[in-house]
């Protein structure tokens, strides 16, 4: 009797042990990063010359995307999806910071990148350094980018998911491209609750 009593106990021990409390699905749309990019900073110049970090922007939520002004297609169809992304949160919009980081400091100078964001939304700031603050920025985001030559000179291979920093100032979410507006809206409100 004590031997099946004690059969008995062992199994239900290793049935309760290997039946973690169940995974509830993430509440974002975004895939969660918070782990990954927890390091995660810059040290660039926005587009009327004054220095940012990360730290700049605590108290808001943040949007990040790495590009470039002469992207043909998936930066300024990005930008427009912010600047819907603005539109739909109404009041709230205040309280969000959408950075555009450029990839190409050779061509994108400061005067170039006021008027190219400024079409998206007047908030928005653009940021760029050197090459060597661009790579390290890039680096600590984990974002890829490689020059291609074309006839006309060149354009850039470059990552072009969008990152979501809490109020707190870490990385949490990387929204994909084409993510629907709608989606990244909810994703901002749950941020800006302290989800």
């Amino acid at each position: 009797m004590l031997l099946q009593m004690r059969k008995v106990f062992l199994f239900l021990a290793f049935f309760l042990a290997a039946c973690d409390a169940p995974k509830l699905p993430s509440p974002f749309h975004a895939t969660d990063v918070t782990a990954k990019f927890a390091q995660a900073t810059f040290q660039l110049t926005d587009q009327h010359g004054q220095t940012r970090t990360l730290a700049d922007f605590q108290g808001k939520v943040v949007v990040v995307f790495f590009g470039y002004t002469h992207c043909p297609d998936v930066c300024p169809t990005t930008l427009a999806d912010f600047a819907q992304v603005m539109r739909l949160l109404n009041k709230d919009a205040d309280k969000v910071q959408v950075l555009f980081v450029t990839l190409d400091p050779e061509r994108d100078k400061p005067d170039m990148l006021a008027k190219y964001v400024s079409q998206f939304n007047p908030t928005f700031l653009a940021l760029s350094g050197d090459a060597q603050a661009t790579a390290q920025a890039a680096k600590s985001f984990n974002v890829t980018y490689q020059k291609q030559r074309t006839s006309s000179g060149y354009s850039l291979d470059h990552s072009d998911g969008s990152f979501l920093i809490d109020t707190k100032g870490r990385v949490r979410l990387l929204a994909p491209y084409a993510q629907p507006s709608t989606l990244m809206v909810e994703d901002i409100r749950l941020l800006l609750a302290g989800v």
